[in-house]
């Protein structure tokens, strides 16, 4: 599938966002999802990140996947998933 890309707002922690399409004419509903991630450690270094990232996404619910990893910040980074439901059909 070819992707699109948008720009959407800057979202906060835990936002959901639905986008209605129509390809051929034939209407669609892609769902994303915004995480944020808080580093647990005040200064993390670069191995403590990646042990984060990993085990987040690993336990993340299975029925949605992992499509961006955002540009880390001091105390955070953010992720955003795709619903893999979204990817059945068109209506």
């Amino acid at each position: 599938m070819r992707e699109i890309s948008l720009s959407i707002p800057t979202l906060e922690a835990e936002q959901n966002v639905e986008i209605d399409v129509r390809i051929n004419g034939r209407k669609k509903t892609l769902k994303y999802r915004v995480e944020i991630i808080h580093w647990e450690d005040e200064n993390p270094d670069s191995e403590q990140k990646v042990t984060t990232l990993k085990h987040y996404i690993k336990e993340y619910d299975k029925d949605w996947e992992l499509i961006q990893i955002g540009a880390p910040e001091k105390d955070r980074i953010p992720l955003m998933f795709r619903s893999k439901n979204g990817k059945k059909g068109l209506i």
